[in-house]
């Protein structure tokens, strides 16, 4: 997978070149544009970052962008950078999704801790998306007997009850249970039945 990105938007070529100052500073790869426009032209959904966004700029404000993304269904996660005291926009910007409000001036250490959390939580939603695909994928190569006794044990049934009802020796069940938990990757009951879970109710 590529490098994480930091994303920074904002018509203001000063902010941009400090705001890009600041990340490589501390290793962080950044990309710049100077539009909303010129950052949806090039937006790619699985190039792992998040988007340092300003609240006002010509032609398309930062919230009218983040309305944008959310509508494409897009998760990339956005701190908001603003000269203005405006409360109500923060709330709003907040509430669709943003990481961060922050106020210029702001501490630089500030819009550190609030990118790198950014960052994190775009790491998290992008490894929770391929433990569920890849999970998806290997329930799928479970046999039709697999998947039988699988349902039982998140039933919460023993493998003596999982014989009887299925009528299958005891011994059988066991070697079922052992393939599935091999197949899907699980060490233990409680977080096969977890996964199965989340899986379902996904």
């Amino acid at each position: 997978m590529s490098e994480p990105t930091v994303f920074i938007v904002d018509d203001d070529a000063a902010v941009l070149d400090s705001i890009v100052e600041l990340v490589t500073s501390v290793g962080l790869r950044a990309a710049t544009f100077r539009s909303a426009q010129e950052f949806r032209a090039s937006f790619n959904p699985e190039q792992p970052g998040c988007l340092v966004l300003d609240v006002r700029m010509a032609h398309v404000s930062g919230p009218a962008l983040q309305d944008d993304l959310n509508a494409i269904g897009a998760r990339i996660p956005i701190v908001f950078i603003s000269g203005h005291a405006d409360i109500s926009v923060a709330i709003k910007v907040i509430k669709a999704g943003a990481i961060d409000f922050v106020q210029k001036p702001y501490r630089e250490q500030q819009l550190l801790d609030s990118i790198n959390e950014a960052l994190r939580r775009d790491a998290e939603a992008r490894q929770l998306t391929r433990n569920g695909a890849s999970f998806a994928e290997r329930l799928a190569a479970l046999t039709d007997r697999e998947r039988d006794v699988l349902d039982q044990v998140v039933k919460g049934l023993s493998s003596k009850a999982i014989a009887r009802l299925l009528d299958i020796s005891y011994r059988t069940v066991e070697l079922h249970r052992s393939h599935i938990m091999e197949k899907l990757h699980v060490r233990s009951v409680a977080e096969l039945i977890r996964l199965v879970i989340e899986q379902r109710s996904a």
